[in-house]
């Protein structure tokens, strides 16, 4: 197979699975929605911490990189470069460094698409 069809089979195989896992929870279980993205960030933070979820995010890219749990092996990551250059201090400021540019993006864009489109209640 071409490798870039094989890059986009694992993107899409890997993220697939972490909505579908998301997926079940919401219907199997009583966990609320907020819960569950709350579970995600810390999944990918304690992943991320022990080293486990950087491999994944190598061989699936945007597949692990873009749900919530890349969000918290970013946080993780950050946090733990951080510290390695500015000791306990980096502690509290290497999720901020390293999540900054996806958050302000985030915002940028939020802003974006309520300036373009007209919200409304719904019925």
């Amino acid at each position: 197979m071409n490798e870039t069809v094989m890059t986009f089979l694992k993107t899409f195989l890997v993220g697939g699975a972490l909505c579908l896992v998301g997926q079940l929870l919401i219907d199997l279980t009583r966990l609320t929605p907020a819960r569950i993205l709350t579970a995600y960030v810390v999944a990918g933070v304690l992943l991320g911490a022990v080293g486990l979820y950087q491999p994944l995010a190598d061989w699936a890219g945007a597949g692990a990189t873009v749900p919530l749990t890349g969000f918290g092996n970013l946080l993780a990551r950050g946090v733990k470069e951080a510290v390695a250059q500015r000791g306990v201090i980096g502690a509290f400021t290497g999720g901020f460094t390293s999540a900054a540019g996806g958050i302000c993006a985030a915002i940028f864009f939020g802003i974006l698409a309520a300036s373009l489109f007209k919200s409304r209640e719904k019925y």
